[in-house]
């Protein structure tokens, strides 16, 4: 059996200070890290004695992980465990690149970040490049405020046009955005608009609880970081009879993480293979072609 699993350990604390998030600038002590680590270290050795099953993992952090050279070596060992097809964190690229050499780069992705308030487009660049030029698989994106549409620009303009740059839609401010925003936050990301949907959910048939789960440091299984309702624990001896489906309980799902798994969107023929790391599985010129209503997307 393939499973997907969301994993958000202890950590709550990050290097940068983003006025929106409420862990910016948060410190741990030195227990709470120690804390996390063994979590997280728990987590990865469970892993690797799953044998009979198959697992894609996303680390999502309340903060930046991979400053913290735990999980740089836990990404490392999952990425070369034979049950682990793929192995992806998100991360604001503030850490040095040189443990991608301990990976299996063909099971590596990253999630990269840019915030333009706290470090400059040519450090957060250069790590991109560096990562390009190390073989690894990445999307890079921004979170879309206006203010920061020069610096997007520049930096849509500067990567490889073979990396995706994806919006993160600001949901409250939409109903202020400007027409002449959107239209160009479209023009850099042509998926921006499946990002701005409260999409239906109550009710429907979703992937998460069944093949996807959330996975705290505790090893409470959830379907999904947005359903607080614990459906068992991993370190539990039968913890695969929690698997099963489950229609969503919450009425709207509008976070990439969420709606990429309701099966309605069917958006795993969009990003395919890079659904965790949200890279679109087809090419950039023809994805402004694949959003055809507020609820549905097909491939043309």
């Amino acid at each position: 059996m393939h499973i997907t699993i969301l994993y958000r350990g202890p950590l709550i604390s990050c290097n940068y200070g983003c006025e929106y998030c409420p862990f910016a600038k948060r410190q741990q002590t030195s227990a709470e890290l120690a804390t996390d680590k063994q979590a997280l270290e728990r987590f990865t050795d469970w892993i690797s004695r799953q044998t009979q099953h198959r697992f894609s993992i996303l680390i999502t952090p309340w903060g930046e992980a991979l400053i913290h050279s735990w999980y740089q070596k836990a990404v490392a060992q999952l990425t070369q465990l034979p049950n682990v097809d793929r192995a992806a964190i998100q991360t604001n690229l503030s850490c040095n690149l040189d443990w991608v050499e301990n990976c299996n780069k063909d099971k590596l992705a990253l999630w990269c970040t840019f915030h333009a308030e706290w470090v400059g487009r040519d450090r957060f660049l250069s790590k991109c490049l560096e990562l390009d030029r190390r073989g690894v698989r990445f999307s890079a994106g921004v979170v879309g405020f206006p203010k920061f549409k020069s610096e997007i620009a520049a930096l849509r303009r500067e990567l490889p046009s073979r990396i995706y740059l994806w919006i993160n839609a600001v949901k409250k401010e939409l109903p202020q955005l400007a027409a002449e925003d959107r239209d160009f936050f479209s023009s850099i990301d042509p998926l921006y608009e499946l990002n701005t949907r409260h999409y239906p959910s109550l009710g429907r048939a979703c992937k998460a609880g069944k093949s996807v789960i959330s996975v705290d440091g505790s090893g409470t299984m959830r379907r999904c970081h947005f359903i607080k309702q614990s459906i068992g624990n991993i370190y539990d001896d039968n913890w695969e009879t929690a698997l099963c489906d489950r229609p969503c309980t919450n009425d709207t799902c509008h976070c990439h993480i969420g709606y990429v798994h309701l099966e309605y969107l069917e958006l795993d023929k969009v990003f395919g293979s890079g659904i965790l790391e949200r890279i679109p599985d087809r090419d950039f010129d023809r994805a402004s072609n694949l959003y055809h209503s507020p609820y549905t997307v097909t491939i043309t």
